[in-house]
């Protein structure tokens, strides 16, 4: 369904993605994973065609990424970048209804409106949506981006590090409804992760890079393995089994 070939990207002589090629299946919760530098943002960049490969490319379905319409996309491919902000004074709910314009160009629809509610119903935004952005905390943004994110309703949903600034309460409640969203609708996420503990508990499948490249691919029970993370990180690992999950433990 969202597959790549051969992916590179480089600046200079510095090679940040190195011939990445995957295949995602329809459905399902992916995190990419790894230290920094190693590449996971700019791989969900080019997989977003925020950033254009110097080689390769992105398909989905049958549609190449990089070459099709932007609108088309749009109604696809929801993402959520890293770093968020707005240039203009908005409120929460201006925001979440931004999610809606591929599909409507600005007229909101009684379907947009329903997609809009139901976003901030999911992200617990009902009680901010009228307060601007700059009067939010960091994990308040952050939840109105997701939500803005969700009102899209795209078939593939791509998030880069989606749980900054959040709250325990959120960073559950947000993982939740990913899942909820791959088991229930279908939809195929991806999502880029620091907490590998929080990634094995909640994804279907893990992506570790290291140096640019795909170290390991496999079930979070064939990644969560002391001498799999430590290759990955650097680090002294020792993985457990806690109610039924494996918990990594490096402190």
């Amino acid at each position: 369904m969202l597959k790549t070939e051969g992916l590179l990207r480089a600046y200079g002589e510095h090679v940040v993605v190195d011939q990445v090629s995957l295949d995602l299946p329809h459905g399902g919760v992916t995190a990419l994973l790894g230290p920094n530098g190693a590449g996971k943002s700019t791989l969900l960049s080019l997989l977003a065609r925020l950033q254009t490969p110097q080689q390769g490319r992105v398909w989905l379905h049958d549609l190449d990424v990089h070459q099709t319409d932007s609108r088309q996309i749009a109604k696809a491919l929801g993402v959520l970048r890293q770093e968020n902000r707005s240039d203009t004074r908005l409120k929460v709910r201006e925001l979440v209804e931004f999610g809606r314009f591929p599909h409507s160009q600005g007229r909101l629809t009684n379907e947009c409106h329903r997609a809009v509610e139901q976003a901030m119903d999911a992200l617990d935004l009902h009680d901010l949506a009228e307060k601007y952005l700059d009067e939010l905390s960091g994990g308040q943004r952050q939840r109105a981006f997701i939500a803005m994110v969700l009102a899209q309703e795209t078939e593939v949903i791509l998030l880069d590090e989606p749980l900054n600034n959040l709250d325990l309460r959120h960073v559950v409640g947000i993982m939740r409804l990913l899942r909820k969203l791959a088991d229930e609708r279908g939809r195929t996420i991806v999502v880029v992760l620091h907490d590998i503990n929080v990634a094995a508990a909640y994804c279907d499948r893990l992506i570790a890079m290291k140096d640019g490249q795909v170290a390991f691919d496999g079930h979070p029970d064939e990644i969560m393995k002391s001498h799999v993370l430590e290759e990955v990180y650097g680090v002294p690992m020792e993985v457990c089994r806690v109610a039924g999950r494996c918990l990594a433990v490096y402190f």
